[in-house]
């Protein structure tokens, strides 16, 4: 999402996006998706098509983002469908969890993808392939 705030004029393809990243393009794809489906990012496979943000980068959550690809990963395995830990029922560290990982969203929904991508130019430069 940053390198469509820094080229914003752009659409760009999830695999140019892969290149400037160095990651996988399928991996990449994936998270797409969901930005998609997340409301984040509008795709368009014809041809000519890319990606571009869905609304201004100064109206996206950076905490609303992350919240959105993170929500089904347990913050530990005790959260998710692996309940076999012998301590489980004695175990008081899943609040500390919850609290911490809830903290963690709550301190990022203060900042937007403008603010995290002021330097336009700047990531433009190290973006480039």
């Amino acid at each position: 999402m940053i390198a469509l705030t820094a080229y914003a004029l752009e659409k760009l393809s999830t695999s140019q996006i892969a290149r400037m990243y160095g990651i996988s393009e399928n991996y990449l794809a994936k998270i797409a998706t969901q930005l998609s489906k997340g409301g984040f990012v509008v795709s368009e496979s014809c041809r000519g098509g890319g990606l571009t943000l869905a609304v201004l980068a100064v109206d996206i959550s950076i905490g609303a983002v992350l919240r959105a690809l993170k929500k089904d990963e347990p913050v530990a395995d005790c959260f998710g469908s692996n309940t076999s830990c012998a301590i489980l029922p004695a175990c008081s560290l899943r609040g500390p969890l919850l609290e911490a990982q809830e903290a963690f969203f709550a301190a990022l929904v203060g900042y937007s993808l403008a603010d995290v991508a002021k330097a336009k130019g700047y990531l433009k430069d190290l973006l480039a392939v």
